[in-house]
């Protein structure tokens, strides 16, 4: 995009190792608007809001196992207290310190042990209306198969979501799709119970999904394609609105 890219460095001090990692996040918004990234459990983000057009790169902890999403149409009202129309995490906070947001939302989840890290993009608790990509910077599969793949959900799932999963906002404008389980509230989408392990298969949702963010898991069980595991990745981009 036509937008000059910015660069910040986020030079964070590690409580795990008291050093630094080699894996590094390389957040770029190509969305018009900011985005405000969060994490659970805390990754000590100093810098939340994305801007358009602007690459932020943030060093990773050596060893950790979370979700990252973004919040969404963010504002802080006259008592200053910060929410979100997607994602918020409800603690009127800017700085979101780890507690689950609020559904749906797309989750990027992350495996990072050392050089090894496991990755996907996940739909297993919605989608908000934001494409996104995690796409490594070299590295190979640990089973040696080849190169560490992109994952991404590129579509507008909103064409294919179905009234009774529609998230809106206060205006009754559509900002999400909630997933099956949330949105219905059946252990059959949850894969809880009797529906669990063997027993959870795709319904008429995930596959709906599926069809349009093939990259993407939409179910908990989904494991099409596999989550893949990449050793010796330098960077992870992990860019809003991929054009």
């Amino acid at each position: 995009m036509a937008t000059r890219v910015f660069f910040y460095f986020l030079l964070l001090s590690l409580v795990i190792t008291g050093g630094y990692s080699e894996t590094t996040f390389n957040y770029v918004n190509q969305c018009t608007d900011p985005v405000w990234t969060a994490a659970s459990p805390s990754i000590e983000d100093a810098m939340p809001e994305k801007d358009p057009g602007n690459l932020y790169i943030f060093y990773t902890p050596d060893v950790w196992t979370g979700s990252i999403w973004a919040r969404t149409k963010c504002t802080t009202n006259a008592s200053f207290y910060f929410s979100c129309e997607t994602g918020d995490c409800g603690t009127g906070e800017e700085d979101c310190q780890g507690p689950p947001p609020t559904y749906p939302v797309t989750l990027l989840n992350f495996d990072i042990n050392q050089a090894v890290v496991t990755y996907e993009v996940s739909l297993n608790r919605g989608y908000n209306n934001l494409p996104v990509r995690i796409q490594p910077v070299g590295g190979s599969l640990l089973d040696g198969s080849g190169p560490c793949p992109v994952v991404d959900c590129i579509q507008d799932l909103s064409n294919v979501c179905p009234a009774s999963l529609v998230a809106k906002n206060k205006d009754g404008w559509q900002v999400g799709c909630f997933s099956a389980c949330d949105g219905l509230k059946d252990p059959k989408f949850c894969c809880t119970g009797a529906f669990s392990g063997p027993a959870c298969q795709p319904n008429q949702y995930s596959q709906s999904f599926k069809q349009l963010c093939g990259l993407a898991h939409t179910y908990p069980t989904d494991n099409n394609p596999p989550i893949y595991k990449c050793n010796g990745a330098t960077a992870y981009n992990i860019t809003f609105c991929p054009i």
